[in-house]
């Protein structure tokens, strides 16, 4: 006989309906997490869903109820090329996921303002929006706007930077620790026995990626290369022309600068004063994610190493999970596992158009 023929290898809600001894609706209510339901008998349905071996055909519940999920991502205005890949990558995958019922859209506010953030997260209508990804600084005010949401039923994932004191459910990014890490012991190994200064560019040290990769990359230096100087992080608020305005300055005051770890965005800023700067004679130069900018850097030897993160693939996990917990579906983390990448010159990949159907 075929398993599709055979009841009990396919289970349906009016087998747990029978089973637990509750009537239809109430099963309908737990499996969709709506209230009303007395927590003993929450306890009866999920006991005969266990016992049943039940699993849920969820795109079929969906298209029966004539769901649509609605995902909103948080991000800093800033103007960068990383978060414009980000848009870019939420704009393709909402074009192919329309036949999914699944659509996904974007917001702004401003760099490294969590008043502005919280606002923000505030703002979003819960009863229209299933699940939200946020890419912003950790304050007490944006852990409250975090549980607003999630008191309300709404998914809540933190992109690149995490929010782990809040309730959020799960963080897609690289470890920011590890990859400042890696950092270090990139630009150490470049730079060998030479003595000299270490220049750390920084967005905000309010920042919590920021600030962990910089934990991370002080960790390696000191235990690795004492014999290198790191100087305190410059904060240049991801703008590339307050960077470029403050490194004047900070050369002025430090003429050993042999190496930089460019560990957030403005790559720009930094590159237009390397071009113009004769008395910083070629620096090692380890940055952060792989944009046309800094391939080009690559590729003109004015970066040595660039570490990435894979922009699709974040928000193709930022979409899959939200989806998992709305559904209640388990997540497959080994798939939203984000690789901290290391690019040299050689070893870039091709400069390829984004594609939403790429894999992870």
């Amino acid at each position: 006989m075929k398993q599709g023929n055979d009841p009990q290898l396919n289970p349906t809600i009016n087998d747990i309906a029978r089973v637990a001894e509750v009537s239809l609706a109430t099963v309908d209510r737990v499996l969709n997490a709506r209230p009303g339901v007395r927590e003993a008998t929450v306890q009866k349905v999920n006991q005969a869903i266990a016992d049943l071996g039940y699993v849920r055909d969820t795109a079929a519940a969906n298209l029966a109820r004539g769901r649509v999920y609605n995902f909103v991502f948080i991000l800093p205005s800033n103007k960068n090329e990383f978060l414009l890949s980000l848009e870019t990558q939420i704009e393709q995958l909402n074009a192919g996921l329309r036949h999914e019922r699944t659509r996904l859209s974007f917001v702004h506010v401003a760099a490294f303002d969590p008043v502005a953030l919280a606002v923000a997260i505030d703002a979003i209508d819960v009863t229209r929006v299933d699940g939200v990804a946020i890419f912003g600084p950790e304050t007490p005010s944006v852990r409250d706007s975090v549980a607003h949401l999630k008191k309300n039923g709404v998914t809540v994932v933190s992109l690149v930077a995490d929010i782990p004191s809040s309730e959020r459910d799960h963080y897609i990014g690289v470890d920011n620790v590890a990859a400042g890490r890696t950092a270090a012991q990139l630009l150490g190994r470049f730079l060998g026995t030479r003595r000299g200064e270490v220049l750390v560019l920084t967005g905000s040290m309010l920042a919590r990626d920021h600030l962990e990769r910089r934990l991370g990359f002080d960790e390696v230096m000191g235990r690795d290369f004492p014999h290198l100087r790191v100087l305190a992080s410059l904060e240049g608020r991801d703008d590339p022309g307050l960077i470029e305005r403050l490194l004047p300055d900070v050369l002025s005051d430090n003429s050993d600068i042999i190496g930089i770890y460019s560990s957030a965005a403005g790559n720009e800023g930094l590159l237009r004063f390397l071009a113009t700067e004769p008395a910083l004679e070629n620096p090692v130069v380890v940055a952060h994610e792989l944009t046309p900018l800094s391939r080009n850097a690559l590729n003109c030897g004015l970066f040595d190493a660039v570490i990435s993160q894979d922009s699709g693939h974040l928000v193709r996990s930022a979409v899959r999970i939200m989806r998992a917990n709305s559904d209640r579906m388990p997540i497959n983390m080994a798939q939203e596992r984000i690789r901290i990448d290391v690019y040299l010159k050689e070893n870039m990949p091709p400069d390829a158009v984004p594609n939403w159907e790429a894999n992870p």
